[in-house]
C-alpha cells in the first residue's frame, strides 16, 4: 500500500466517524508511525512512497482507535502548545488551541512588569502548558504551576522535567492553599479552571469520555472553582497585579459580576479567534 492510499483510506474512515479535520489527523497518525512530520508525510505521498506491511497494520490500528474518538493526543502521547511539545495521556486535560491565545495575556503582563524577576502562578496547571509557556517565553520570570490531581500531576512533573525550564516549579497542592509564602508578591495569576456546569454534558466524545472530570466540571453554575481562584489570586497578587481567567463563552457576565463583588478592578473580556468570549482579565 502506498502512503497516498493509506491516507485516503484513513481519511475516509475518520470522516465516517465524525472526525473534524480528518485528513490532518490521518497525516499525523501516519507521521507518528513513520517518525515524520506532517510535511514529511505529505512529501512521501507526493513521491509515491510505499508502506511496509507492519507500518500499514500499525497505522490501521491507530486509525481504529481515533475513529472510536480516542483523542489524537492520547494516541500519539503528545500535544503541541505554542512553542512546546508536551506529554499527555489519561488523567490530564489535553491543552486546547484557544488557550494559546489566553496565555498571551499572562505572558504580556509578566513581560511588562518592572521587576527584574516577575512572578507568575498558574492555578490548576494540569499538563503544565500554561506555566511552561510563561516560563519559557519570559525567561527572566519565576513561574509556579499548581496542581491537585495526583493523576494529572504525574504529567505535570514529567513536562516540567522534560522542558527543563529552570525558572518553573511544579507544586502539588490544592489551589485554595497554594503558596502562602508568596502572598502579596505575585505579579500575574492565570487559571483555566473547570467551568462546565455539572448538568451540561460536553458534546464531543473526546471531552466527555476522556478528559478528567476534575478538569471539566465547576459545580451547579460552573463557577465554583472560579470563585476559589478569585479568592486565592487576591491573596497572592501584589496591588496592581493581573488576573487572567479562561472560561466558557456565555460566562463572561457572571464572572465580571463575581470579580467586581470581590473587589477586582479593570475587568475586561477578550474574544478568541472565532469571536467568542474566552478570557477575562482584571487588576488587583
Amino acid at each position: 500500500m502506498t502512503v497516498t492510499e493509506m491516507l485516503d483510506r484513513a481519511t475516509s474512515v475518520l470522516e465516517g466517524a465524525g472526525i473534524r479535520n480528518a485528513r490532518v489527523d490521518a497525516e499525523l497518525l501516519l507521521g507518528h508511525v513513520l517518525g515524520l512530520s506532517r510535511g514529511g508525510v505529505q512529501a512521501k505521498a507526493v513521491t509515491g512512497s510505499g508502506l511496509s506491511d507492519s507500518e500499514a497494520i500499525a497505522v490501521a490500528s491507530l486509525v481504529e482507535r481515533r475513529a472510536a474518538r480516542e483523542p489524537l493526543q492520547h494516541i500519539t502521547g503528545t500535544a503541541a502548545f505554542r512553542q512546546l511539545e508536551l506529554a499527555v495521556g489519561p488523567g490530564v486535560f489535553v491543552p486546547r488551541p484557544e488557550t494559546e491565545t489566553v496565555v498571551q495575556f499572562a505572558i504580556d503582563a509578566l513581560a511588562a512588569t518592572a521587576s527584574t524577576e516577575p512572578v507568575g502562578v498558574d492555578l490548576g496547571t494540569g499538563s503544565g502548558a500554561i506555566a511552561l509557556a510563561m516560563a519559557t517565553e519570559v525567561p527572566h520570570s519565576r513561574v509556579y504551576g499548581v496542581e491537585v490531581s495526583p493523576l494529572a500531576y504525574v504529567w505535570t512533573r514529567q513536562n516540567f522535567r522534560t522542558v527543563g525550564a529552570p525558572n518553573a516549579t511544579p507544586v502539588f497542592v490544592d489551589l485554595a492553599d497554594a503558596l502562602p509564602e508568596l502572598d502579596g508578591a505575585v505579579d500575574v495569576v492565570i487559571s483555566n479552571p473547570p467551568y462546565i456546569p455539572v448538568g451540561a454534558i460536553p458534546r464531543d466524545p473526546e471531552v466527555r469520555l476522556f478528559d478528567p472530570e476534575i478538569a471539566l466540571y465547576g459545580g451547579e453554575d460552573g463557577l465554583d472553582i472560579v470563585r476559589q481562584v478569585s479568592t486565592t489570586a487576591l491573596r497572592l497578587l501584589r496591588r496592581g497585579g493581573t488576573l487572567v481567567l479562561e472560561h466558557g463563552e456565555v460566562q463572561s457576565g457572571a464572572i465580571a459580576e463575581l470579580l467586581r463583588a470581590d473587589g477586582w478592578t479593570a475587568v475586561a473580556h477578550h474574544r478568541d479567534l472565532l469571536g467568542r468570549d474566552r478570557a477575562t482579565t482584571a487588576l488587583r
